[in-house]
């Protein structure tokens, strides 16, 4: 499918990821959107590589697909917030779990402490 010129875009990058909305024309000159999601991909040896997916939305469908965007986007917001708390997204969040758990480990049970008496040093 050849796709015309974009008539009206936008741009969101959000880290790896870059989002294109793009407004575009048929053949017949009427107007249809284009979402699409662009993920960088680095390799080992340093060289990278972008994989795309593309979602087209016909204006049939806008009235509908709003509507659930904003109830999913809603439902989210409402029931885990705008914090961002995944592990893919919190560079520490192994980290953190492996020291809190390393120290927690590493802690004697209460059971194998020796009484030290101060005195006795």
């Amino acid at each position: 499918m050849l796709e015309k010129e974009e008539i009206f875009s936008k741009v969101l990058r959000a880290g790896r990821r870059t989002y294109f909305f793009d407004v575009r024309a048929t053949k017949a000159d009427d107007y249809y959107i284009t979402i699409t999601e662009s993920k960088k991909f680095t390799e080992e040896d340093g060289s990278f590589h972008f994989k795309k997916h593309k979602i087209y939305l016909y204006k049939e469908d806008f009235a509908a697909f709003a509507e659930i965007l904003d109830d999913m986007t809603a439902y989210v917001l409402n029931h885990k917030g705008e914090e961002v708390i995944s592990e893919r997204h919190q560079r520490d969040f192994k980290k953190e779990y492996i020291t809190e758990k390393a120290v927690s480990d590493a802690m004697p049970k209460a059971n194998s402490f020796t009484d030290v008496d101060f005195d006795d040093i």
